[in-house]
């Protein structure tokens, strides 16, 4: 049953800035909230939101949204465990309920949704209840397990061992459909997918990995939702309103308005577009045929499906998942960075921040650190600005620096780097007696003779330096011009010095692109991570 759209001008859209065009009638569509296929009315059928399908995992030990859609007014129950939750939905169709907090279970039931008006219920098969945990980021976090067709810069070391192992039934993952927007959306696609040898290749290997390691320390099942897209920028996986209301950020939220209402009114490079498009498809399709490489596609050029654009993969796709349940964030972003580049440590937090607001709780988010890599630009700068997250309460940062590629911004030991995550959340989110970091210093002093000692935190035993001594550390004096130093190792202290420097003042490591001498870590093994502090006198 369906029935016809009214539109109607609301307070979000009076609220934009004026469009013209195909541009314009998108934005009204999607902004009314009622559009849900590419015919143009409602579909009143009797409907649940994206991430509830068959083999779905709910959050355990936190109240638990249920919601979707339905006729206005209709009456919904949602059915699990023997109880009952009843619900009307309102004016627009949009319905909620909140199941209570559930223990863990992996013995797999039903979800059964009925509405008043509604012949068929929806029946939704083996769910299970345990921890959920969102993955979201670019490319190295979209980074399968297996290399794909899809996925040709993917799989992991000792690829073809970890597929044959990948029997897990108790860990699932959803992962969205790729979707960009200039506004928030109601649905992104995906279904959950239980892990076997055969579904494991495309899932996400960081998302993967740390639910493996969740599953054995926690014996509860494990489910992960993947939201991610390859060089996608921090800003555009932020929502519009804390962009607005941030003096830092506003201007580039107003020069991408500005992009779209230009690109509504270029009838002629849309044109273009669309003739190019048909001409490679054409000739992609011959190419297939023959055997052959297809050519590279044309540029889209409409804003809104940059990737490197505010808020489109937000709208495209976080927006449509919230508020399900999850534990926690784990984020792998910082490869992909626009200018004004002072701005990404101000994105980063505008997430945590928003995000956290949206599902109402002060949720764990755990990131990945960049990886050595010898690519060009400030990587060094960018480890640095990605740290200043660590202000934030309920964060945690895996460190990479050791597991990176010199010739490749992909590299393929994401076991390490789920592990370092898992870590962070085995103790500060579970509470589990695991050391979840490497060294991290706390003061540099000079000493008499010149040197400079480093303490660190004590934690997982004396320092470690594999080869011997310790590599990776630069002094610098008055001048700020650091030079290569020494060191040698005594229990939690580093002792450095740097030939013909009487008076260091700062001191820092690993601070390169690809820091190939940096070796220093604990007794666990985990990394420290690239510093730069001040001496003490």
């Amino acid at each position: 049953m369906t029935i016809p759209v009214r539109l109607a001008f609301t307070p979000f859209l009076l609220s934009r800035p004026l469009y013209s065009g195909r541009a314009w009638l998108k934005i009204l569509f999607l902004a009314s909230g009622i559009f849900w296929g590419r015919d143009n009315t409602v579909r009143a059928e009797l409907g649940l939101a994206s991430p509830f399908t068959d083999h779905l995992v709910l959050q355990r030990e936190l109240p638990v949204p249920v919601w979707g859609k339905a006729l206005p007014g209709e009456q919904v129950e949602v059915r699990f465990d023997g109880n009952t939750f009843g619900t009307t939905a309102d004016v627009s169709g949009a319905w909620r309920v909140d199941l209570p907090a559930m223990t863990a279970s992996a013995k797999g039931r039903e979800l059964v949704v009925i509405g008043s008006q509604t012949k068929a219920p929806i029946k939704l098969s083996d769910v299970l209840v345990g921890e959920v945990w969102l993955c979201s980021g670019q490319s190295n976090m979209d980074f399968t397990v297996a290399r794909t067709e899809k996925f040709y810069f993917a799989g992991v070391a000792n690829e073809a061992e970890e597929v044959a192992a990948a029997n897990h039934p108790l860990i699932r993952m959803f992962t969205g459909e790729w979707r960009k927007s200039a506004v928030p959306v109601e649905r992104v696609g995906g279904a959950w997918q239980v892990c076997t040898p055969e579904t494991a290749r495309d899932f996400s290997a960081i998302g993967y990995f740390f639910a493996r390691r969740l599953r054995q320390e926690l014996d509860v099942p494990v489910g992960i939702v993947k939201l991610t897209f390859g060089a996608s920028c921090a800003q555009a996986w932020v929502r519009r309103e804390p962009m607005a209301a941030d003096p830092r950020t506003a201007a580039e939220l107003a020069k991408f308005d500005a992009e779209l209402a230009a690109y509504g009114a270029d009838t002629a490079k849309r044109a273009k577009y669309d003739a190019d498009r048909a001409a490679w498809e054409a000739a992609a399709a011959d190419a297939k045929a023959k055997g052959a490489k297809p050519p590279r596609a044309p540029r889209n050029p409409d804003p809104e499906q940059d990737q490197h654009n505010p808020t489109v993969m937000f709208n495209g796709m976080v927006a449509p998942v919230i508020p399900y349940a999850v534990r926690g964030v784990l984020w792998y972003q910082g490869e992909s960075i626009t200018g004004p580049r002072e701005l990404f440590p101000v994105w980063n937090e505008l997430l945590i921040r928003d995000w956290r607001s949206l599902w109402g709780r002060e949720l764990p988010f755990y990131f990945v650190q960049l990886a050595a890599y010898g690519g060009k630009g400030d990587i060094a700068g960018t480890r640095a600005m990605q740290a200043r997250a660590l202000e934030l309460p309920a964060t945690g940062m895996a460190v990479a620096i050791d597991v990176g590629d010199r010739d490749n911004v992909h590299p393929k030991n994401k076991q390490a780097v789920a592990d370092r995550l898992a870590r962070l959340a085995l103790a500060r989110t579970y509470g589990r007696d695991v050391v979840d970091t490497g060294p991290e210093p706390v003061s540099a002093r000079a000493a008499s003779d010149g040197a400079v000692e480093v303490a660190f935190k004590s934690n997982a035993g004396a320092l470690r330096a594999a080869g011997g001594a310790p590599g990776g550390f630069e002094l610098a004096g008055a001048d700020g011009k650091f030079v290569a130093a020494s060191g040698t190792l005594a229990g939690d202290t580093v002792k450095l010095r740097a030939e013909g420097m009487v008076a260091p003042r700062r001191v820092r490591y690993a601070w390169a692109n690809y820091p190939d001498a940096a070796n220093l870590a604990n007794a666990e093994g985990l990394p420290a991570a690239p510093f730069l502090i001040e001496v003490s006198p």
